[in-house]
């Protein structure tokens, strides 16, 4: 990734942090004005969102440009994102990850929010994340309001990014437990 492509993905991450809205929403403001112009889609960020003239003029650019695709394109796609998630030691881990995405990915439609070091997974909020913890573990966070009657969550504190954390460390792990806490969070964060 070139000079420029670095920081664009800089300033997208930041749009993302001074709107408080993902890519995603900020697309569905855009997709649902009946909007053409620049200039018209560039206001209705302004006033919706908070955003400045700069920002909501290169979100609405790189939106029209691509239609929204540009989301993991400018980074090479999700796979090579979760290639750099899982290099090195933690390589090993992938299938692990693989495995918890194959089933939450038959409850229906969500978005997927690289990280640093792992994916955020959201509907209307964040509903889990997944990424590597050690390299011999993969953590998942779950936010799930009902409290868990089980010994392999670890209850966070409130204000965590999630209620609850567990670790694996084999695909098999993968339980029906587990996707049924999965479900719960995705279906409440919908």
């Amino acid at each position: 990734m070139n000079s420029v492509e670095k920081a664009q993905e800089t300033q997208l991450r930041n749009i993302q942090v001074r709107s408080g809205k993902t890519l995603e929403e900020l697309g569905k403001i855009l997709d649902n004005s009946g909007l053409s112009k620049h200039s018209e889609l560039r206001d209705l960020l302004i006033r919706e969102t908070g955003l400045g003239y700069g920002d909501a003029s290169t979100f609405v650019h790189f939106w029209k440009k691509t239609g929204g695709k540009w989301v993991f394109e400018n980074t090479g796609g999700l796979d090579k994102v979760l290639d750099g998630i899982y290099t090195g030691p933690k390589a090993a881990l992938r299938p692990i990850h693989d495995r918890v995405m194959a089933e939450i990915s038959k409850f229906g439609e969500f978005e997927v929010a690289p990280k640093k070091g792992y994916v955020s997974l959201r509907r209307r909020r964040q509903f889990a994340m997944v990424g590597p913890a050690t390299k011999a573990s993969v953590e998942i966070g779950i936010n799930l309001k009902q409290p868990l009657d089980s010994p392999r969550p670890k209850v966070l504190p409130p204000g965590s990014m999630c209620n609850y954390t567990l670790r694996i460390s084999d695909p098999a792990e993968v339980d029906g437990e587990l996707v049924e806490w999965l479900r719960a969070a995705f279906e409440q964060a919908g």
